[in-house]
């Protein structure tokens, strides 16, 4: 399942990182599983500019997103949905998975859109606190009959009406 995607606005990179990876394939210790990965899973887009490219990054919301470009810190806020994002040409994933120090447990299969990396939040445990006075609720009352109404919890909705006849 692992994919590679190279996206681009430039075809000459494009056509020459597909040549480098032929190149790399000849002699590597893994040529028949990579090639597979490769041949299955991966592709090089090339796109009309970098802002195109970021927005079809955060459509795919890769686990690892290597940000070769010029001035990464620039695009970096641009980015929402991606497990690791690794900065500028001497930044590979290679140092953020055994060196650097963020966790090698990311999000994979596009959940970067809705989920974060493994991390000691995640292991933490914490509580919602809310708190409405009268004239809060009170404002909220119609939206909250609705939905309870639509979903069939008519006692959600007496909770509310309830306090307000008081």
């Amino acid at each position: 399942m692992a994919a590679a995607v190279l996206i681009t606005p430039e075809l000459e990179l494009a056509t020459a990182t597909v040549q480098a990876v032929k190149r790399q394939l000849a002699n590597h210790p893994r040529q028949t599983l990579t090639e597979k990965a490769i041949g299955n899973n991966s592709l090089a887009i090339v796109v009309e500019d970098l802002p195109a490219a970021l927005e079809l990054v955060n459509l795919l919301a890769p686990e690892h997103l290597e940000l070769e470009v010029a001035d990464p810190w620039h695009w970096v806020d641009q980015i929402r949905h991606a497990g690791a994002i690794f900065l500028g040409h001497y930044t590979p994933e290679a140092v953020g998975d055994y060196l650097a120090g963020p966790n090698h447990t990311l999000p994979t299969c596009g959940a970067a859109r809705f989920a974060s990396s493994l991390g000691v939040e995640t292991f933490l445990k914490n509580s919602s606190l809310v708190a409405y006075n009268r004239k809060a609720l009170a404002t909220v009352a119609e939206a909250i009959a609705a939905l309870t109404e639509a979903e069939g919890l008519p006692s959600h909705g007496d909770s509310v009406r309830l306090r307000l006849e008081d």
